[in-house]
């Protein structure tokens, strides 16, 4: 009888570990009290080993509900191994409709998860660790309902 249960733990770990076979890279940083200041910079390291691959790179964003806008301006800073910069850039993006006001991304409650596409079928020109710095670039400091924020780096699935 202890068969059918172990059999069904072993397929929904099995079906996990299929989802993320794509995922290089993914983590977040908590903002201490859902108050995002604008000197509070998370920094992502990515370890990059192949270069003939192409990746979709996501923004992962968590706000609640009292979040007071419908975007967020942000600037990305883009390292390449060698520390030269690939990019500078502020970006702006939507968490919610700005006429009906209705959360976009993922809801549990109050709490909305969003994965924001920036690069899409990038390739990265060498192999190292490639470092992406984020900052709010919002007039509002701090920026209230910002629980936290992070990236993701994706292999673009072959056809």
């Amino acid at each position: 009888m202890k068969f059918p249960g172990i059999a069904a733990v072993l397929m929904l770990c099995l079906t996990l570990a299929a989802c993320d076979e794509n995922i290089v890279y993914k983590a977040h940083e908590d903002i201490d009290d859902g108050l995002w200041y604008i000197k509070n910079k998370p920094t992502f390291k990515i370890e990059i080993t192949d270069t003939t691959q192409t990746y979709n790179l996501y923004y992962l964003l968590r706000n609640t509900l009292q979040y007071p806008y419908y975007n967020l301006y942000m600037t990305r800073n883009f390292l390449g191994p060698d520390q030269k910069v690939i990019s500078n850039t502020l970006e702006e993006v939507y968490l919610s409709n700005e006429v009906t006001g209705k959360p976009y991304g993922h809801g549990l409650g109050d709490l909305f998860d969003h994965k924001i596409p920036f690069l899409k079928n990038y390739r990265f020109a060498r192999s190292g660790t490639y470092t992406i710095t984020l900052s709010q670039s919002m007039r509002q400091n701090p920026l209230p309902f910002v629980m936290s924020v992070g990236v993701s780096v994706e292999k673009v699935p072959v056809k």
